[in-house]
Parts: structure tokens; C-alpha cells; sequence
């Protein structure tokens, strides 16, 4: 009789997401680990298990990258206008599903994450995972509606590289990624669905209505493990948090905060207030 195989390791299937550069086939690849990790049929990561990221994951050749200013604005009572902001979403959540996936491989056998803590750790992360890349499915299927597809526009670069300043340290990364950057999402998104449904654009605001009711607990996953790894290392939590957004994020943190969502994702006001920019 021969053995049988060894299980997969959750990393590497993670790794198969990050490496996967077709839009529509990494975001099916994501769902496809997520369901795998979920059946049991992908190990764990032994504690000092090495990393299995590249520093920058495979990538289509559509969107052009360009910096933010290049990027096309347009008002939302036109159908081009509802498609650029609707196009600038979509990049934003197909690069969630790296960032998701990339805390997987790359961090997955993390130290300072508990052993008895491991597989809710990869459980949360892999979760948002799946979220992300069936948020990026919602908005394909809306661009098509209007007549287009993701890569049709220009987009920036500025999410990944945020995960580039951060690929070595993962308590910056919980706190840039979900704690900083989806969390304004949460500031944001609000206003975008309102403006859709002024503009008659029903069906795009409700996909954002998903995105929005299911970032809240992305962001609450980041303060969860960053509190984790902060009392790890020894740390009060809060003010670890704002020496590492000083020290990561180029400026002060925008205003106005939906200050409830935040609560409801368990981010306090004390946090993140001091690391705002000054308004008139």
C-alpha cells in the first residue's frame, strides 16, 4: 500500500492566486483555494514555515498603470463617468485579492502568530479573499453592463505599492492595508453609492452596497490580528498603530471618517484622529 499524498500547504495554494495574472482567472482561482481551504483540503502552515510570496504578484497587461493624476475623472451623470469610477473600484478590489492572498503566503507561518491562533488566522485572511475577488466579479459584471471591461482604463499603482513598503513587516501591513486603506473605503463608499443613485445608476449602487457591508469586517479582521501581533511583540496596540502609519503612509490620514462604520469594524476614533490632516 502507498502512502497517500501529501495534503497541499494553504501557502502554496495562496501563492497559485498570486501568480495567476488574468483577471477573471485569478479571481475564479481565489474562489476555488477559499473552497479548498474551507473543505479541509489544504494544511496548514508549520510556525517559521518561510515565505511563498514574490514581491510583486502576476499582473495582466491591461490596466495600464499610471500615476494617480493620470488617471481619468469624470462626472457621474454620464455613463463614461459611472464606468471610470466603476473601473477605479474594480482595480482597487482586484488588487484585494493579493493583498488577501499575499498575507497568506507571505505571512502565514508568522511567529508571532500563536499556534492555537494559526487557523484563524488563514481562515480570516482567506475570507476576505474570497470576498474581494467576488466584489471584483459584481463590478466586471456591471462595467459589462455599461459596454466595457476592466482594463479598458488607465489605474494606479498605489495599493501595491503599499504592500511593497510593507512586505517585510507584517504589523505594518495589518496596519496599512485593512486599518488605513480599507478603512477609508468605509470614509468613501457611502458617498459613491449616493451619487449613483442620483445619477439613476441602481444596480452599481447596490453592488456597492455588498462592498460596503462587507468591508467593515475586513478592516475589524486587521485590528483583530494587529492586536494580536502588537501584544506579541510586547506593544500597547494603539500606539504601535499610529508609530507605524507615520512611519508607512506618505501624509496625514483624510477626512470626514464614518466615524459608526470604523466603530462597527472596532477601529476607535482615538486611533486614527490624530494622524488626520488639519481642516479649515
Amino acid at each position: 500500500m502507498t502512502d497517500p499524498a501529501p495534503i497541499p500547504c494553504v501557502q502554496s495554494a495562496a501563492l497559485t492566486v498570486l501568480m495567476t495574472a488574468e483577471p477573471a482567472a485569478k479571481a475564479a482561482c481565489a474562489r476555488r483555494v477559499a473552497a479548498q481551504w474551507r473543505a479541509g483540503a489544504l494544511a496548514l502552515p508549520a510556525c517559521g514555515a518561510p515565505v511563498e510570496a514574490p514581491d510583486r504578484p502576476a499582473r495582466p497587461d491591461k490596466p495600464v498603470l499610471a500615476p494617480p493624476s493620470a488617471v481619468p475623472k469624470r462626472k457621474l451623470g454620464s455613463r463614461e463617468g459611472r464606468f471610470a469610477l466603476l473601473h477605479a473600484v474594480a482595480h482597487i478590489e482586484f488588487n484585494a485579492i493579493d493583498l488577501a492572498f499575499d498575507m497568506v503566503a507571505r505571512f502565514g507561518g508568522d511567529a508571532r502568530i500563536a499556534d492555537e491562533d494559526r487557523a484563524s488566522f488563514i481562515d480570516d485572511w482567506i475570507g476576505v479573499g474570497d470576498d474581494e475577488a467576488r466584489h471584483f466579479v459584481l463590478l466586471t459584471d456591471r462595467l459589462a453592463a455599461l459596454g466595457g471591461a476592466y482594463g479598458d482604463l488607465a489605474a494606479h499603482d498605489g495599493l501595491w505599492s503599499a504592500a511593497e513598503a510593507t512586505r517585510d513587516d507584517l504589523p505594518a501591513r495589518l496596519a496599512i492595508a485593512p486599518m488605513v486603506l480599507e478603512a477609508r473605503g468605509l470614509d468613501v463608499t457611502p458617498v459613491m453609492i449616493t451619487r449613483l443613485r442620483a445619477a439613476g445608476d441602481e444596480a452599481s449602487a447596490a453592488a456597492l452596497e455588498i462592498i460596503y457591508s462587507e468591508e467593515v469586517a475586513h478592516v475589524a479582521a486587521g485590528r483583530r490580528w494587529f492586536d494580536a501581533v502588537a501584544i506579541a511583540e510586547g506593544h500597547d496596540p494603539r500606539t504601535r498603530f499610529q508609530t507605524l502609519v507615520r512611519q508607512y503612509f506618505r501624509g496625514a490620514l483624510k477626512q470626514p471618517f464614518n466615524i459608526p462604520a470604523r466603530d462597527r469594524a472596532n477601529l476607535p476614533e482615538d486611533w486614527y484622529a490624530p494622524l488626520a490632516e488639519l481642516l479649515d
